[in-house]
Order: C-alpha cells, then sequence, then structure tokens
C-alpha cells in the first residue's frame, strides 16, 4: 500500500522514543519538525536527523504555546502540517509520584496544549503515545476495551486524562485519532528504565545491584525499533475516527530477576543481587499484567522478538551507550 509523503510534527522528538520515530519517518520520505524542550531529551539522539535538510528541531516547551504558535507560523508556511505524533510526556513514574505537578504539567498539559496548537493550523489528524499504566491493576488480559480503567500511578492517571481530552477533541476538530498504549519499551538511547537504572547502580557500586522488590514482577517489553514499526502500521492502515491500540510483545512477558541476572552476565558477573523484598518496586508500580495484542494482531503486524529477546537486545545496546 502506498503512502503519501507529509509534515509531520513530532513532539518529544529528542527522547528515547521520540528521536527513533524521528529517524524513521524521515527514512520514509517525509518531512518532520521536532520539538523538544530538552529537560529529558538529548540533542544527540538527533545527529543523524540533524543532518539532513527535511528535519527542522525547535528547542521549545509545547506547554509555552505562544512561543510554539509563532515558531511553527515562521516554519510551516509553505507545506501545513498533516499528522502531530505527541510522545512529549514525563517518562519517570516515580518522579511523578513524589511530586504530583510533574505529570500534571509534563504528561497531561502537554497534550491540553498540542490540542490548542494544532486548530490554528487546521491540522486534525494525531498520534498519540499512551501507556498500559492506564489500567491499573486488572485481572486477565489487558485488551482495548477493559475497564474499569483505575491507574494507580500519577503518570498512568494522566495518560488516561490525555486519551480522555482527545476522545473530547474528535466531536470539535479533530478528525483522526490514534493512541498507542505501550508496554515497557527498552532499546538504545534509552533515558530511564529498568535497564538503564541497573546500569547506573553498577556505575555506583559495582559489587552489588540493588533491585527494588523481590524480583517476581513480570511485564512484558519491547524494543523501540519494533514498537516504531508497529505504530507506523497502525497509522498506515487504520483510517477509524477513534484508534486505540494495545502494543507489546506476543504474549510473553519478562521477570525483572531475569532482567538483573542478564545485566550482571553482560556487565559484572561477579556482582550480587540485593532484593529489597515486597511485591511492589515503588509506589504506583503495577507489578504483573498481561497484555493483549490480539486487535493489532487482526490488523497484521506481530513483534519478532520475545519479551526476553528484546531485553537481551537492549542491554547489549545500552551496555555501550551507558559505558
Amino acid at each position: 500500500m502506498e503512502h503519501p509523503l507529509t509534515t509531520c510534527l513530532v513532539t518529544g522528538a529528542a527522547g528515547f522514543i521520540g528521536s527513533h520515530l524521528v529517524d524513521h519517518l524521515l527514512a520514509l520520505g517525509h518531512r518532520v519538525v521536532g520539538i523538544d524542550n530538552l529537560l529529558l531529551g538529548k540533542r544527540t539522539n538527533l545527529a543523524q536527523a540533524l543532518r539532513r535538510p527535511d528535519f527542522i528541531f525547535l528547542e521549545q516547551d509545547v506547554n509555552d504555546f505562544d512561543g510554539c504558535r509563532q515558531k511553527l507560523r515562521e516554519l510551516v508556511t509553505d507545506k501545513p502540517i498533516d499528522t502531530v505524533w505527541h510522545l512529549a510526556a514525563n517518562s519517570d513514574i516515580r518522579a511523578g509520584t513524589a511530586d504530583p505537578e510533574v505529570d500534571l504539567r509534563h504528561t497531561f498539559l502537554t497534550t491540553f496544549n498540542v490540542l490548542k496548537l494544532m486548530q490554528p493550523f487546521g491540522c486534525r489528524k494525531l498520534a498519540f503515545a499512551s501507556s498500559s499504566a492506564i489500567y491499573g491493576p486488572h485481572p486477565g488480559d489487558l485488551t482495548e476495551d477493559a475497564g474499569p480503567l483505575q491507574p494507580i500511578s500519577n503518570y498512568g492517571a494522566m495518560k488516561l486524562a490525555s486519551e480522555g481530552v482527545i476522545s473530547a477533541a474528535l466531536e470539535t476538530f479533530l478528525e483522526r485519532a490514534w493512541i498507542f498504549r505501550f508496554p515497557n519499551v527498552v532499546g538504545s538511547r534509552a533515558t530511564h528504565g529498568v535497564i538503564y537504572d541497573f546500569l547506573k547502580k553498577l556505575q555506583t557500586n559495582a559489587g552489588e545491584l540493588e533491585v527494588l522488590g523481590d524480583g517476581r514482577q513480570e511485564k512484558p517489553y519491547l524494543h523501540v525499533s519494533e514498537l516504531i514499526e508497529a505504530m507506523i502500521f497502525i497509522v498506515q492502515n487504520v483510517k477509524e475516527k477513534l484508534n486505540p491500540f494495545n502494543i507489546g510483545a506476543d504474549g510473553s512477558a519478562t521477570t525483572v530477576r531475569y532482567i538483573a541476572e542478564a545485566v550482571l552476565r553482560a556487565t559484572l558477573p561477579h556482582a550480587r543481587i540485593r532484593y529489597t523484598g515486597g511485591a511492589q518496586g515503588w509506589p504506583g508500580d503495577v507489578p504483573k499484567f498481561s497484555y493483549s495484542i490480539e486487535k493489532l494482531r487482526r490488523l497484521g503486524w506481530t513483534p519478532k522478538l520475545t519479551s526476553d529477546q528484546a531485553v537481551d537486545r537492549a542491554i547489549a545496546e545500552l551496555v555501550k551507550e551507558v559505558a
């Protein structure tokens, strides 16, 4: 299936996932405008993109509505923005637990202001990075129509609120919205997450790796390359008004114990692991869930890597980067 090339706006463009998305959109031939305040993102993540004439980068906070609107007016006069890929958000769930203002500002208000920003430019298509955290603890497989939705972290609550305000916008000006409910995503350029945290801890203490919880927490992990592939596949192939999709590993999951042991094998095999105990790693952590991607499978996409394989590949990538 052929798809017309367009101008895309990516928020959170210098972040872990956003920078990979920018590279893939450029490789497909799209013109890309990236926005990032560099609070968590890194300009070095965009090293490849910044060398290209079809990429424009704005170091800007999307919550600065007036500033963003003015700069975009100067940039997109010739080619209007067709689709916004909104990834700008707080990615540190524990930080949002300690300070609820973090997710209000960086997870919900970024969505609210992106929707405001789209209107003066006549942009009516939004692809949104949501999260499995919207579900909260839930028995059985998590499907797109599971409920009631009872998130236990401020991050999950603000992602759910973002989905709500996007749904409302479909009644006023949005033509179409794709909502991607991410699992735990791993891979190169990560700025957070369990693998990244373990590697940083070992830099501080090479003899012992502290692991929050009892190590039996078990979740699906997906490599960032497959996440991006799935996101683009969904946008290209689904044209309903509202399109929520779970994206994740195909029926597999990985324990924290597996990750800790794999990190030590790749770095410091003689170090010992110390578990802090308890079922949760931190308040707001959902220790175990099963993620259904049946809807995505029926559409025609499945990941090639198992959850364990995604973790192993990400460890190899991050060992090089963090070192």
